[in-house]
């Protein structure tokens, strides 16, 4: 979220910066609001001086209480009561508009948007080339019984999956590899956090009020409770409402969890298989630093993240986001993208985020420096999402016969190497 303020002064910077990600900024309805905002609180402070005044000329009288001294003592009461409701009307009303403004994009950000051609930063490695037709990853884990999508769905409904046999552990040893190299090499701290949280933890990280139609919210006792779409959610606002001191960052968190999406409006796209899940495992990373140090960061959690790719030894690309394609609470993204052999082509896998002290803001969260308090930048990144690694894990090392090759660096945690064609896990 952002101070009004700085959305006015100057005008026309906030204007432009937003419309460079297709946002229209409403500028004369803002400055309407925080004006009213501003006469509200003035009305009512001004109703509590004439009260202050009023009570000392009463307390000066000693005994005697006049009634029109009283009267008029009352009646500012009820006055005062009323602004402050106008006031928290014209707050609320300033609040809503606020939370529903994206981020400033960075003006390192590539001008356009999804439309336009990708901007490439870096690729590694080399597309695998076979010497047949490659299978795509939902015919390789079925055919292996690693993956039963039918029973899923017998389960939950579409776009939910069951992994079995070795597909189970290869994807337990995918989780618990990532986390040894974040926590042991990257230097993350790791977490286990709840999967449910309140309204008010969803509005800290950008996902209320704006994504409402995405969630999945459910009543637990008299609580309104929502499942977290990433780890990003939980893991941000363990510090809400918190002051933390300037040598304590960057902090550096990382938890493995589910996540949970409807992917409202996303039918028919990536629906077969794992690609789009309405609950799918990943690794996540958050980091908090000072914001002039934020850049760095950001650029280190791309480090983190490819390190991933390259341990596995996956084909992938990294893109610089166009400022028109950047996420809700996003100034500055780098995507991700991993080689599909079936796809012939590269698909996102990861995301990494600088949100400035955007959802600092919004979450309360400040630091300390020199006496003085100001709001920290939050980035995030997926470090790697468990299903659509296991897709590019099965496509890019699959044999002719439908065996898969395990890469060396999981056989430690698997305790195979090969999975057959009939799912038979192979030393």
């Amino acid at each position: 979220m952002h101070d009004a303020q700085s959305l006015l002064e100057p005008a026309a910077e906030a204007v432009g910066r937003l419309r460079r990600r297709g946002y229209s900024l409403d500028h004369e309805a803002l400055d309407k609001l925080v004006a009213g905002r501003a006469g509200a609180i003035g009305e009512r402070d001004a109703l509590r001086r004439k009260l202050n005044d009023l009570t000392r000329e009463l307390s000066s009288l000693g005994g005697r209480r006049p009634d029109e001294l009283v009267d008029a003592a009352r009646e500012l009461k009820e006055r005062i009561r009323a602004a402050e409701a106008d006031q928290r009307a014209a707050e609320d009303a300033l609040q809503d508009v606020m939370l529903r403004i994206p981020n400033l994009p960075s003006d390192q950000a590539p001008d356009g948007g999804p439309e336009d051609p990708v901007v490439e930063v870096r690729r590694w490695g080399s597309a695998p080339h076979f010497g047949f037709a490659p299978r795509d990853h939902v015919a390789l884990a079925t055919d292996a019984n690693l993956l039963d999508l039918p029973r899923a769905g017998k389960l939950s409904g579409s776009r939910f999956a069951v992994f079995r046999g070795a597909g189970a552990v290869l994807e337990r040893a995918l989780a618990s590899f990532l986390l040894d190299l974040h926590t042991r090499e990257h230097g993350y701290v790791e977490h286990s956090v709840p999967h449910l949280v309140t309204r008010q933890t969803m509005t800290g990280t950008g996902q209320l009020p704006k994504f409402a139609d995405d969630l999945f919210v459910t009543q637990v006792a008299d609580r309104e409770l929502f499942l977290i779409p990433t780890a990003e959610v939980p893991l941000v606002n363990l510090y809400r409402d918190e002051t933390l001191n300037a040598a304590e960052l960057p902090l550096s968190l990382t938890a493995h969890t589910s996540c949970y999406r409807s992917e409202a409006g996303s039918y028919g796209r990536d629906t077969r298989g794992l690609i789009r899940l309405h609950e799918f495992a990943k690794v996540e990373m958050v980091r908090m630093c000072l914001v002039e140090d934020a850049p760095d960061q950001l650029e280190l959690m791309v480090r983190h993240a490819e390190e991933c790719l390259r341990r596995l030894g996956l084909h992938y690309r990294v893109i610089d986001l166009r400022a028109g394609d950047l996420g809700f609470s996003a100034r500055r993204t780098y995507d991700l993208e991993v080689w599909l052999p079936s796809q012939d082509c590269f698909r996102e896998i990861s995301s990494v985020s600088d949100c400035g002290t955007f959802q600092a803001r919004r979450a309360g969260i400040r630091v300390k420096r020199n006496g003085r308090k100001e709001h920290p930048a939050t980035l995030n990144g997926s470090g790697l999402p468990i299903g659509r690694t296991v897709v590019a894990l099965l496509e890019q090392n699959q044999r002719e016969d439908g065996s898969i090759t395990v890469p060396q660096v999981l056989t430690p945690y698997t305790g195979f190497s090969t999975i057959a064609a009939d799912g038979t896990p192979l030393p």
